[in-house]
């Protein structure tokens, strides 16, 4: 019954926006030249793996599953994640990294497998 409730038409509209502002947020976070410690792990490549795989849920719930709309979002959030890393070698204090890149898709697939066995879940 609850994954009725987290995939139910309303509920996927609530997803894309959910979506819309964490790719607004971690666009603002990546290029500011100093991002506020608060909201750090501690761990930079912790940071984009939490980051994307959050955006990959999100962005899962609010299309719905099914591999070619998994593959394009997972394609989709990768390239942001590389146009993000190269963005940041334009910015003082910031510099692209290819590890970072990689946190990013892990992230990715990350999200991608748990939003989808929490979908296929059927109590």
């Amino acid at each position: 019954m609850w994954t009725s409730m987290l995939t139910s038409p309303r509920a996927q509209r609530y997803w894309k926006v959910l979506l819309w502002m964490g790719v607004v947020v971690t666009l603002v976070l990546a290029l500011v030249p100093t991002p506020p410690k608060a909201l750090s792990t501690g761990w930079d490549k912790a940071d984009h793996l939490g980051a994307f795989g959050c955006l990959a849920v999100a962005g899962s719930l609010a299309w719905g599953s099914g591999w070619r709309r998994s593959l394009w979002l997972g394609l989709t959030l990768v390239a942001f994640g590389g146009l993000i890393e190269i963005l940041q070698s334009f910015i003082p204090y910031r510099q692209a990294d290819w590890r970072d890149l990689l946190a990013d898709s892990l992230g990715v697939l990350l999200g991608l497998v748990f939003s989808t066995a929490v979908t296929a879940w059927k109590r």
